[in-house]
């Protein structure tokens, strides 16, 4: 029988249901947004779970907002009582330490974070008029701070990594890697991280969407390739 979660006065039955939970608070407010009293008080008591929470809440938590975490989805911040601000992940506070795949698909992103700008800056480049152009899935009239890159099902990015993975035999217990910055981790062998870079270029299939949208994409399951995909060059 699972342990239930304890999250200050609320109790999860399991780690999905917790995730859910904050997941539907963050997603409640657009970016930029300050947390009200009561929502703060249920994050910042999801906070003292998180592995590095003495630091995270260092001379103490002035207020929460929500703003880009650098991969194009939004996350908490934190701004403590000196002004310094930082940022962490619910999903880290629930589940604890990221596992071998979460952290080799987190450097692989990193790995193509500046290929994923090129694409999205150029559609607009290519198609925005007065600073808009029409999401590739609801054909929306979306600004580039409301717009990001999206793999095409079934192509997801963790399925191209998971494809990459078994393809190169990688044991992902042993990756190395860079800590450069608090946004992620980065391939220590920048050899792998070139044959990561041509693998995802290959087989992704990308669009440039409303990133507050919840779509369904049961449409988009297939992998031939279409169109107006975008593609890295």
């Amino acid at each position: 029988m699972r342990k239930p979660i304890q999250i200050g006065e609320y109790t999860f039955k399991t780690k999905s249901e917790a995730i859910e939970f904050y997941k539907d608070i963050l997603n409640s407010y657009q970016e930029g947004n300050e947390l009200n009293n009561s929502d703060f008080e249920m994050v910042f008591n999801l906070l003292k779970n998180h592995p590095d929470s003495d630091r995270k809440i260092g001379c103490g938590i002035e207020k929460i907002v929500v703003e880009n975490g650098g991969y194009n989805y939004n996350c908490f911040h934190l701004i403590r009582q000196d002004s310094s601000k930082e940022d962490f992940s619910y999903r880290k506070c629930i589940s604890g330490e990221l596992n071998d795949f979460s952290l080799f698909s987190q450097a692989c992103r990193k790995a193509v974070e500046n290929d994923l700008k090129e694409i999205k800056q150029k559609y607009f480049r290519e198609n925005s008029k007065k600073g808009f152009v029409k999401c590739q899935d609801t054909t929306e009239l979306i600004n580039f701070e409301n717009s990001h890159v999206d793999h095409r099902q079934p192509n997801t990015f963790s399925v191209i990594v998971d494809r990459f993975i078994e393809l190169k035999g990688i044991k992902i217990s042993s990756v190395e890697y860079d800590k450069i910055d608090r946004y992620g981790h980065f391939l220590k062998d920048k050899e792998l991280e070139k044959q990561f870079k041509d693998y995802h270029a290959e087989k992704a299939n990308l669009r440039v969407v409303n990133k507050n949208s919840n779509l369904s994409r049961s449409h988009m399951a297939r992998i031939n390739r279409q169109q107006k995909d975008l593609r890295i060059e």
